[in-house]
């Protein structure tokens, strides 16, 4: 409530992690509340964490430095783009782009030691636990952040005979949609290759690019997200070199999925130098909670 302290149930908005219970969280609540007052401040949260922070104290130093460096860097090239020769202006884009790079590289290393923990965790425990669940709004254009954590089961789990969580058939169901756009497209003539090793010279033969563009979008700007999406799609969809775009949208929170078929990188990289998907782009700064999450991978084949 933006008052300079947490009560309990803004604690669990944001704590919850998907592992501890309801009640081992009221237990940690009071563990941090030294001053009894049934509110945590800032000096309490301070205090119970700084006991904890062994070799992160190092690393959130180090991050903090980072976050000033990277602003001082984005204003410096806001101020200085514009008028910079070609080929600074590429430097600056490569720059960049580099640096992008290096921090989605380490987020997926720290997401990688998150999943793993927290599994680790789950399996440790005697019996599966009912996680908090929760949502918060909070003031301000981004706002909305949803925080709902759930035990993700597999098909190793002990405990996958007792039924797919409502998040596992999500999933799954993205994944038969993605199969039946593959078996739509091989119907088209596309044609991907066995399993054969061979040594192929640098453009011997061509690669199918699969693209898959994931988006968190800010609640208040779902409607306009839609239509900038919309736009996006049908006009990639007239490109030369488009084999196919399909969106899916989870029903659990704001995330869209976009996959997209390419006859080739060569294809893939002059859409994204087009206006249309510029535009996309740009509208993005603003519709998305987090920044969009891209993967691409090429397929030997030919269409």
């Amino acid at each position: 409530s933006d008052d300079g302290k947490l009560s309990f149930d803004e604690f669990k908005a944001y704590f919850a992690d998907g592992v501890l219970s309801g009640e081992e969280l009221h237990e940690l609540f009071h563990t941090i509340d030294t001053h009894n007052t049934d509110n945590l401040d800032t000096e309490e949260l301070c205090e119970y964490f700084s006991q904890h922070l062994g070799e992160y104290e190092n690393v959130l130093s180090v991050l903090e430095d980072l976050n000033i460096t990277i602003l001082k860097a984005m204003d410096k090239t806001k101020k200085d783009y514009q008028e910079a020769s070609n080929l600074e202006q590429f430097v600056t884009r490569f720059l960049l782009k580099e640096t992008l790079n290096q921090l989605q590289s380490l987020q997926s290393s720290l997401e990688c030691a998150m999943e793993t923990t927290e599994e680790q965790t789950r399996q440790e425990r005697q019996g599966p636990t009912k996680p908090e669940v929760l949502s918060i709004q909070w003031p301000g254009k981004r706002s909305a952040r949803r925080l709902q954590r759930n035990n993700s089961l597999s098909l190793n789990s002990p405990h996958f005979s007792t039924g797919w969580t409502e998040e596992d058939s999500q999933w799954m169901t993205q994944i038969n949609r993605l199969q039946k756009l593959i078996d739509r497209l091989e119907k088209k003539d596309l044609k991907l290759e066995p399993f054969e090793e061979e040594v192929l010279e640098e453009n011997a033969r061509s690669h199918i690019m699969i693209v898959q563009r994931q988006m968190s979008v800010i609640e208040e700007e779902i409607e306009e997200f839609r239509l900038a999406l919309k736009q996006y799609v049908e006009s990639a969809s007239t490109q030369g070199g488009c084999l196919h775009v399909s969106v899916q949208k989870l029903a659990s929170d704001c995330r869209f999925i976009v996959y997209e078929f390419w006859e080739n990188s060569n294809a893939w990289n002059s859409h994204l130098q087009m206006n249309y998907s510029k535009t996309f782009q740009r509208s993005n700064v603003d519709f998305l909670e987090t920044p969009e999450l891209i993967t691409t991978m090429l397929v030997p084949g030919k269409y």
